[in-house]
C-alpha cells in the first residue's frame, strides 16, 4: 500500500499482547487486522476482545495481503524464526526485545530485510515516551553540560513471585540483563550513542527458583543464566557508565543518573513512559531539608505516555513518509551485541570491544500525537 492507515498483525497472544492491543487499537494510523498464536484459541480470544477481524496460526496471518507490519510478540527463542518468516512473506517486522538470541541471528534478520527492501523495528519503545524524550531534549539542550558519567541500576527479587510462568525469564536470552537490560541500555544508547567496549562480572545466586503465583505456584524450576550482572560501559561520545542488572535483591531499585559538567539528571524508570525527570545543577543552591528534595528540582515532561506500541506507530508513519523510524533494528542489534558482549566479558574477566554502531536517534516532536489521524 502507498497511503492510508498501516495494516498490522500480532504474532503471539501472550500476556504482553494485551498492552499492545490496547494501544494499537486506539491509534487511527494503524489497523490491527489479525492475531496469531500457536494456540489458535488464545489468538481468537484476544482478537475477539479487541474487535480484531481475523485470527489463526502464523501462516494464515502472514498470508493476509493487507498486513504490512508483523508485530512479533513471541518468546525470545522464537524471535529470529518468526521475524524471518514475516520478511519472507514480504512483511515489515517489529519485534519484542531482544531482536534475537545472538548478534549473528540479528545480523541475518537485518540483511534479509535490506535485501527485500523491508524494515525491521524492535522494542523497547519506552525511550520514545514523554519521560525519556524530555530527558533527551534536556541533555541535548545542554542543561547538565557535557555528559561525563552514568549510573544505572535495576534490581529486585525477580519475577518468579508474580509471573505465573516465569521459567523462560531465567533461560538463555533472558535473565535480568536480557529481560530488563534492554530498557536501560536502549535508553542510554539512544541518548548518548553507541558503546565501544565493556567490562563485566556476573553471578547466579540460586540454581533453582520457586513460582509464587498462579496454577503452578510452589513449583520449582532451574535457573540457566546469571541473575546478577554488573558492567562498565564506555561510550564513543565520551561518557562511561556503571550498570547493575539483578534479580537477587530484596530491595527494589530502579534508576538512571547522568552526570555532566554542569549538573546531574535523574531519569524516570526506563520501563515506563512518563516521569518524573529531575535535575540538580552545580549552580543551584545546596539545600538539605527534605521538603526541597535535597536540591533536586523537577523538569517539565512533555510527550506521549500511550504505552507499548508507539514504536510500531512511529514505524508505520515513517513507512508512509519514507523517513527513518526510531526504534530501529540497527539500534536493537547494537543493544543485542552490547548485552552479549557484557556476558562475554564476564566470562573472560576483561574489557571486550563492540563492532556494531547504533544510528543517531532523532527526538520526537514534543507535540507528537499518537491518536491523531495523520495518514489519509
Amino acid at each position: 500500500m502507498t497511503g492510508g492507515p498501516v495494516g498490522v498483525a500480532l504474532v503471539g497472544a501472550g500476556v504482553i499482547s494485551t498492552q499492545y492491543l490496547t494501544a494499537l487499537s486506539a491509534f487511527p494510523d494503524v489497523r490491527v487486522l489479525a492475531v496469531a498464536d500457536l494456540d489458535t484459541g488464545r489468538a481468537r480470544a484476544q482478537a475477539e476482545a479487541y474487535g480484531v477481524p481475523a485470527s489463526g496460526d502464523v501462516a494464515s496471518v502472514l498470508a493476509i495481503p493487507e498486513v504490512e507490519i508483523v508485530v512479533n510478540l513471541t518468546i525470545p527463542a522464537a524471535h529470529a524464526e518468526v521475524a524471518s518468516a514475516a520478511l519472507q512473506a514480504g512483511k515489515h517486522v517489529y519485534g519484542e526485545k531482544p531482536l534475537a538470541l545472538a548478534p549473528s541471528d540479528g545480523a541475518k534478520i537485518l540483511a534479509e530485510a535490506q535485501s527485500r527492501g523491508l524494515r525491521v523495528g524492535s522494542a523497547p519503545d519506552t525511550f520514545l515516551g514523554a519521560g525519556l524524550q524530555s530527558a533527551a531534549r534536556a541533555v541535548r539542550a545542554g542543561l547538565i553540560g557535557e555528559p561525563v558519567s552514568v549510573t544505572a541500576v535495576t534490581q529486585g527479587p525477580g519475577p518468579e513471585s508474580w509471573h505465573p510462568s516465569p521459567e523462560f525469564l531465567f533461560q538463555y536470552g533472558a535473565g535480568p540483563l536480557f529481560d530488563i537490560g534492554p530498557y536501560y541500555l536502549t535508553a542510554l544508547v539512544a541518548l548518548l550513542g553507541p558503546v565501544t567496549r565493556v567490562a563485566a562480572s556476573a553471578r547466579q545466586a540460586r540454581a533453582r527458583r520457586v513460582i509464587g503465583s498462579g496454577p503452578k505456584a510452589g513449583t520449582s524450576f532451574a535457573v540457566e543464566v546469571p541473575t546478577h550482572v554488573h558492567a562498565l560501559l564506555d561510550f564513543a561520545s565520551g561518557p562511561s557508565a556503571s550498570a547493575t542488572f539483578s534479580f537477587d535483591s530484596a530491595a527494589p531499585r530502579r534508576m538512571i543518573e547522568i552526570t555532566g559538567t554542569e549538573g546531574t539528571l535523574s531519569l524516570p524508570d526506563p520501563n515506563t513512559f512518563g516521569g518524573p525527570l529531575r535535575i540538580r545543577a552545580f549552580t543551584d543552591p545546596a539545600v538539605d531539608d527534605a521538603d526541597s528534595g535535597d536540591g533536586w528540582r523537577e523538569l517539565p515532561v512533555t510527550g506521549t505516555t500511550a504505552g507499548r506500541g508507539i514504536g510500531v506507530l512511529d514505524m508505520a508513519r515513517a513507512l508512509r513518509s519514507g523517513a527513518p523510524h526510531r526504534a530501529s533494528g540497527e539500534l536493537a542489534q547494537h543493544v543485542l551485541e552490547l548485552m552479549t558482549t557484557v556476558t562475554d566479558s564476564a566470562e573472560r574477566h576483561g574489557f571486550v570491544g563492540l563492532e556494531s554502531h547504533a544510528p543517531a536517534v532523532e527526538t520526537l516532536p514534543a507535540d507528537w500525537d499518537p491518536v491523531a489521524a495523520t495518514l489519509t
